[in-house]
């Protein structure tokens, strides 16, 4: 076999080992090659050295620089999904305390409208009262059988302005410093005084609060026998002779 057959043949083989080799560092590989069909390898082949192709060097370079690039591109995605569900985690939550703030809102202008309620509630009722004690009512029998008669509704005590008059009429004649000075409460110690002519222990027993504490004032005296009369007779329109 000539040279230049060796030549060739060593060529071809490392061309092939070339071809697996993943470090693109190396410079040189030293190969000694002996073809299937040669007896002997001569010097001058064993000697030879092996000439890189800059192609194929140029290809490795070429992969290496792909996958770089691929694994940066993989890189950025895996950043902006994290990037997207944390955007998306922020605006949940964002979401949720101005879901929260509203209900808090509401629930805080439901309570002020139900104080504000309560307030002019109060007030109405207020003023219902002042309206009721500031109403005038006249200094005689008719106005003060009807001053008694509200202040009776307002406390529960029943009694109607004809079995009030009647028994007015019957025990006093109107009279609200009528006294009696000669029945057994007299001699006791205890006359019957004012217009329904009630004793001073049972007019401090039945006394109606909101009223003065005393038998001459009418009105006093008026409750206070009402009172007496709707506990033991269940209406002074029950009474029709001396209680």
């Amino acid at each position: 076999m000539s040279k230049k057959s060796h030549s060739r043949a060593l060529t071809k083989r490392h061309k092939v080992a070339i071809a697996g080799v993943a470090t693109l560092g190396a410079a040189a590989l030293a190969f000694s090659a002996v073809p299937s069909n040669a007896e002997t390898t001569t010097s001058e082949a064993a000697s030879a050295k092996v000439a890189y192709s800059s192609e194929q060097l140029k290809g490795l370079r070429s992969d290496v620089t792909e996958q770089l690039a691929a694994t940066s591109l993989q890189a950025q995605a895996a950043e902006a999904a994290a990037a997207k569900k944390a955007a998306a985690k922020a605006a949940s939550e964002a979401a949720a305390k101005k879901k929260a703030a509203a209900e808090a809102a509401a629930k805080k202008k439901a309570e002020q409208e139900r104080k504000a309620k309560a307030a002019a509630s109060r007030s109405a009722k207020r003023a219902t009262v002042k309206a009721a004690a500031t109403k005038a009512y006249a200094n005689n029998l008719d106005g003060w059988i009807k001053e008694s008669l509200d202040i009776m509704k307002s406390k529960g005590i029943p009694g109607t302005y004809n079995g009030l008059y009647r028994n007015i009429i019957r025990e006093s004649s109107g009279n609200p410093n009528a006294i009696n000075n000669w029945d057994v409460n007299a001699v006791n110690g205890t006359p019957s005084i004012g217009l329904l002519q009630i004793i001073k222990p049972t007019f401090d027993a039945y006394h109606v609060s909101g009223t003065p504490f005393s038998q001459y004032d009418p009105v006093a005296n008026i409750v206070a026998s009402a009172n007496y009369a709707a506990d033991k007779y269940g209406s002074i329109d029950n009474v029709n002779g001396a209680y």
